[in-house]
């Protein structure tokens, strides 16, 4: 009896990520490639096109670990977590989760850090970074007003905190870099992903940026900058990002 639609979708996806399949082999129908053998040569694509979108995704974490590293761990994940979207280039949100858990990585503290930075600059390239605030519509608010203002950053991009240099080992292990040894003790990153690449921030601004993306006011926001670095100063910080359009401009 054939099984009923939504058993068999579901067989064949716990096939796909690792499953025996037993009861897919007796509903597919072969020739000179027998149904099981079908089976295997379907997943093996679709683990191989994974993979390869991973690599894709994540090409600084790649670089890290090497290629046959880098598939082995990704094949853990991909049975962990198949993709639930059509669009491979929105695969792999929950890659650097898996790499803080995945045992084999325990020699590269950083590498979780790192598939962060590499899935942000994937999602700030991927997306519409819509229109952003500038110094006309700023000065059109009420100096009174201006503390109490709640502002964001723009779509797709992200700030990166990591007590890891990310920027170091990131230009480190591009392609033509100069062999250079990159010391964890140097101290950690503050990065804000935009665009096509990233920034790296002073302490002080990276605590106003976190604490304006998080919903405070900008009263709120230069108070944690200045908390953190008492050098920090705030019209020097806001004209630095809004220079890089980094501010999603006020909805009205």
């Amino acid at each position: 009896m054939m099984p009923a639609l939504p058993d068999l979708q579901a067989e064949f996806a716990s096939f796909l990520a690792g499953g025996t399949g037993k009861s897919m082999a007796a509903v597919v129908v072969g020739d000179s490639i027998g149904a099981e053998a079908r089976l295997r040569i379907y997943r093996h694509h679709v683990r191989h096109s994974l993979t390869a979108a991973l690599a894709a995704t994540f090409p600084t974490v790649q670089a890290l670990v090497g290629e046959a590293f880098f598939a082995g761990m990704v094949r853990s994940y991909i049975e962990a977590d198949m993709p639930e979207q059509p669009v491979l280039s929105e695969y792999g949100a929950g890659l650097a989760a898996f790499i803080a858990d995945f045992e084999p990585a325990r020699g590269l503290p950083y590498l979780a850090d790192m598939a962060r930075l590499d899935w942000a600059m994937n999602v700030a390239f991927q997306t519409d970074p819509g229109p952003a605030l500038d110094a006309a519509a700023l000065t059109a608010v009420p100096p009174e007003q201006l503390p109490s203002l709640h502002l964001r950053l723009v779509r797709g991009a992200t700030l990166i905190r990591s007590v890891f240099p990310l920027d170091r080992i990131w230009r480190a292990s591009q392609p033509e870099a100069p062999d250079e040894k990159v010391d964890l003790a140097t101290g950690g990153a503050n990065l804000l992903v935009q665009g096509a690449g990233f920034v790296t921030l002073e302490a002080g601004d990276a605590a106003f940026l976190a604490q304006l993306d998080g919903a405070a006011t900008l009263e709120q926001a230069a108070e944690a900058g200045r908390a953190v670095d008492s050098r920090f100063d705030l019209s020097t910080c806001f004209a630095q990002f809004l220079g890089m359009s980094a501010i999603a401009a006020m909805q009205h």
